[in-house]
């Protein structure tokens, strides 16, 4: 498979490139600062260059062309203001899929967030975080062009990945590793059939190949 992530350089994103390239697949990162591409090529992935800010639909559409799947890990980061909040988390994610559906890329996943609400009260940074990415949440599953699968990780740690998760449609909250979330993702794209379906993810008691097969087709 050819897969490609926008955030390519983020941590989950790396996660995820550096499994990609272990079995053999072909990931390509997209990344704003051409500085990370050593970074990516040693995770084993193609860096692409390209400010999905600023970008074109067409321009993101090129580099999709000929992808099995596209993943949107992408992120203000947690330093940003408000209005990266909406350019990026929202804004970056609807051209992302915007460009998915002019190349005929179907596959898309998203890395959310638990909470993501786009009529979530506050006025707080975070407050904004969450309104983006349900905004964008909510663009993606309008879209009958598209096979979505959208993922809302609970608490992100470093913690080394254990395999054992919980995966529904709501968890409650809790931290889960930043290595479950990657290989997670992995199963989730090699599983057309959860297609259509919003996910909590934490930490949990079931191993996530059997938790993704237990929640596909519901």
């Amino acid at each position: 498979m050819r897969i490609v992530i926008a955030g390519g350089h983020g941590q989950i994103a790396l996660r995820l490139e550096r499994l990609l390239a272990a079995r053999g697949d072909e990931a390509a990162g997209i990344i704003r600062n051409p500085g990370q591409s050593e970074d990516l090529r040693r995770a084993g992935a193609e860096p692409v260059v390209l400010d999905l800010e600023s970008a074109t639909v067409d321009e993101a559409a090129e580099v999709l062309r000929g992808a099995d799947a596209a993943v949107f890990a992408a992120g203000a980061g947690p330093n940003s203001g408000t209005a990266r909040k909406d350019t990026v988390d929202r804004g970056a994610a609807v051209l992302f899929a915007d460009a998915a559906e002019r190349a005929g890329v179907r596959r898309y996943v998203v890395v959310s967030s638990m909470g993501a609400d786009p009529d979530h009260a506050g006025d707080e940074v975070f407050d904004v975080y969450l309104r983006a990415k349900g905004a964008a949440d909510a663009d993606v599953r309008s879209r009958s062009g598209l096979d979505w699968t959208i993922l809302r990780p609970g608490m992100l740690t470093n913690d080394a990945g254990t395999g054992q998760v919980l995966l529904a449609a709501s968890t409650g909250r809790g931290p889960v590793p930043r290595d479950d979330v990657a290989a997670t993702l992995l199963e989730l794209l090699d599983t057309p059939a959860t297609a259509g379906l919003t996910l909590e993810l934490i930490a949990g008691n079931v191993p996530l190949a059997v938790a993704v097969k237990d929640i596909a087709g519901n």
